[in-house]
């Protein structure tokens, strides 16, 4: 019997023999289709929207917001430290803007862990609107030990969350998975929304052999990969480095060499302060070669005392002492841990370098093991440090071939396990430069994913996803905001430029006082040269500057000029060019004129 058009629709006994029946006695029979019933219209998932206030094109300064229907949570709160242009400033935030426009919406703030760079920027937000914080146990003590020095610690609202839980923030559900880190307690987050699944993964790498903990869940991963994930963002830091990050199992074996080698040393280790399981693993040695340890650095004690009451860190009976009791000790029977890794000039192990440590001096009983890679941007203080350090008689170990750091980021092969195991049907790659956001967004690519259905963005960026498509819908407010001193926000590009100018070409001050009457001078005008030329030296130089300031003040009195903005302008102008032809610099010049 040939197959008709319907045959795949399911029929019951009675009519298949009814057909039967007919066939049989020659008669034409017609099928007629089921009667089609009206399937009611489903209601249209509702699109998120992913606005990134920082982390894009930058390393640190984390913030990423989520928004579906009427709700609003934030992902990190990072800060990023500045960079050498931008002269006086201590640290660098995330303009706010957007989250205090919207305050109203925002359900909570999730913390992946609890390095600077993603928990930094809190207390200034805080200070300005005070929503729900979410986060581990040791990322909130340490976020507990920050609002305590900015005094906002009796009204936080800090609440633990242990991986493997999930919360409800409005419409969306936060499941928190567990990763490995640098750190402990790092976490990735699978947020539900009633639009679908988005992954942020934070930063991770995959561990087989961490030092404290499990290894990274990656069950969790493939199971919400198997129940459909919308978009992935994937932290991009490795992400042009080939292969797989070494475990951090590494580099307890290179330090128990080293410490060997150094028997009859003094140890000093400088480390990233937030890397608790590095100290671990130097407590472990001091232990098995009899040392005592001490810590240096505010940011290291600091760490070190939230860890320790946390029980992230495990302290055998009587090794800790006081920086103040190493004199005590031969240098043999202690190891000192520091900051300082990245060179940092207010570090103990750079005040160390250069002789400007209280409490310790360095030369040629030291074994000094740098251990941590300088950031991009960071190698030549890191060098200069490092020479000082030898010309004191240390012996340094700083080279990577030593092994004695790993990092704390995927390379692309854990990229792409955690790519397959997740499947998302869109991918933004984050936490990165331009050249590791490309770098990822091609990884992503190579895996098959279709490029229509990567974003690579800027901060500001606000891109719509929902099963249809993705698409950017615009920019929020968002940038760098400079913290000087007690200052947040008072220093903007025009004040980093007047720095550099005056770091550069120096300043020039012009005094004079004039008849209130008829404009006429009554005295000066008086030249005060800072940062530009030695006055001795330039007595003819600052003598023609007096007198053409002198003639530029007469001329506008005889003129009948008295506008101040007119006469300091010509000021400026005609000085300027007088000093550009006899020097070939451009010093800042600032005419102040009195009435009398």
């Amino acid at each position: 019997m040939k197959k008709n058009r319907y045959s795949n629709n399911k029929l019951n006994n009675q009519t298949v023999n009814h057909i039967h029946d007919k066939l049989s006695k020659g008669k034409g029979f017609q099928v007629k289709p089921p009667k089609q019933h009206k399937q009611p219209q489903q209601s249209k998932q509702p699109p998120v929207r992913i606005s990134f206030l920082g982390g894009l094109n930058e390393i640190g300064k984390n913030i990423t917001v989520i928004e579906c229907q009427n709700d609003i949570i934030l992902v990190d709160c990072g800060m990023a430290f500045p960079d050498g242009d931008m002269l006086g400033v201590d640290l660098v935030i995330p303009d706010f803007s957007y989250v205090e426009q919207n305050y109203e919406r925002v359900r909570g703030i999730v913390l992946t862990h609890g390095h600077e760079d993603h928990i930094g920027g809190l207390p200034f937000l805080l200070a300005k609107v005070n929503v729900p914080i979410y986060g581990t146990p040791l990322t909130l003590g340490l976020v507990e030990n920050k609002l305590r020095e900015h005094s906002l610690i009796n009204k936080a609202k800090l609440n633990v969350v242990n991986a493997g839980d999930s919360i409800k923030l409005g419409c969306m559900e936060v499941k928190f998975i567990h990763v490995n880190h640098s750190i402990p307690d790092a976490v990735a987050f699978a947020i539900k929304t009633p639009g679908g699944t988005v992954v942020h993964t934070g930063d991770f790498k995959i561990d087989c052999t961490p030092i404290s903990g499990e290894m990274i869940d990656l069950s969790s991963f493939a199971k919400v990969g198997d129940e459909g994930v919308l978009a992935l963002l994937g932290e991009s830091t490795n992400a042009e480095r080939p292969g797989y990050t070494p475990t951090e199992m590494m580099v307890s074996e290179s330090l128990d060499t080293l410490f060997k080698k150094a028997e009859n040393y003094r140890i000093i280790i400088a480390t990233f302060a937030s890397n608790v399981n590095r100290v671990q693993q130097i407590i472990n040695c001091a232990e098995k070669y009899g040392r005592k340890v001490a810590f240096s650095g505010r940011s290291m004690v600091n760490y070190m005392d939230v860890a320790k009451r946390l029980g992230y860190l495990n302290l055998p009976d009587n090794i800790l002492i006081d920086i103040d009791m190493l004199n005590r000790y031969s240098p043999e029977q202690v190891v000192l841990v520091t900051t300082g890794s990245q060179g940092e000039p207010m570090s103990a192990l750079s005040r160390m370098a250069y002789s400007d440590h209280r409490k310790v001096m360095v030369g040629e009983g030291d074994f000094i093991i740098i251990s941590a890679n300088p950031i991009p941007g960071n190698e030549k203080t890191v060098g200069n440090v490092v020479d000082e350090l030898l010309k004191r008689g240390c012996k340094v170990i700083y080279e990577s071939m030593y092994d004695v750091h790993v990092s704390g980021h995927a390379c692309q092969e854990e990229l792409k396990i955690l790519h397959r195991l997740v499947k998302p049907k869109f991918f933004i790659p984050v936490h990165g430069e331009q050249k590791h956001l490309r770098k990822h967004a091609e990884l992503a690519e190579f895996l098959g994913m279709d490029k229509k259905h990567i974003f690579i963005g800027d901060i500001g960026s606000t891109v719509e996803i929902t099963e249809d498509g993705m698409k950017e819908v615009g920019k929020v407010p968002a940038g760098k905001v400079f913290v000087d001193g007690l200052g947040v926000g008072d220093v903007g590009s025009i004040v980093l430029r007047d720095r550099k100018h005056l770091g550069q070409d120096g300043l020039i001050i012009i005094v004079a006082s004039l008849d209130v009457y008829d404009g006429h001078v009554i005295s000066g005008p008086d030249i005060v040269s800072r940062g530009f030329v030695y006055v001795r030296e330039s007595e003819g130089l600052l003598e023609e500057v007096r007198t053409l300031a002198l003639n530029i003040l007469e001329d506008c009195a005889e003129k009948n000029i008295h506008e101040w903005g007119i006469i300091k302008n010509r000021i400026k102008d005609e000085i300027s060019k007088l000093i550009s032809q006899r020097t070939r610099r451009s010093p800042m010049i600032l005419p102040i004129l009195q009435e009398v």
